[in-house]
């Protein structure tokens, strides 16, 4: 994935469309709307309060290696950067 990329999410985990926002380093900078009333996250920096798809969402500051959970349901890995795209490992969490 590279800046501006989007990959749609069962809304099972309380997302909207997740929006590559920034690479830089090791890090991968993300946003997405929430769809559910309440937000959680363990493994990455982030949180409420930011504008995405026009909307109110969350922020997502995310290491290469590092492996969060997002609203107990969906686990988001940063896989590799290689030059200007981020490889991400989404799925269940559990």
């Amino acid at each position: 994935m590279v800046v501006g990329d989007v990959v749609e999410v069962p809304t099972a985990y309380g997302l909207g469309p997740i929006e590559v926002t920034g690479i830089a380093g090791d890090t991968v900078e993300m946003v997405a709307p929430l769809t559910g009333p309440g937000y959680s996250m363990a493994g990455c920096s982030g949180g409420g309060g930011v504008s995405s798809n026009g909307g109110g969402g969350v922020g997502m500051s995310c290491e290469v290696g590092t492996v969060a959970t997002v609203n107990e349901a969906m686990s988001l890995e940063v896989v590799e950067i290689v030059d200007a795209g981020a490889v991400l490992r989404i799925e269940p969490a559990g």
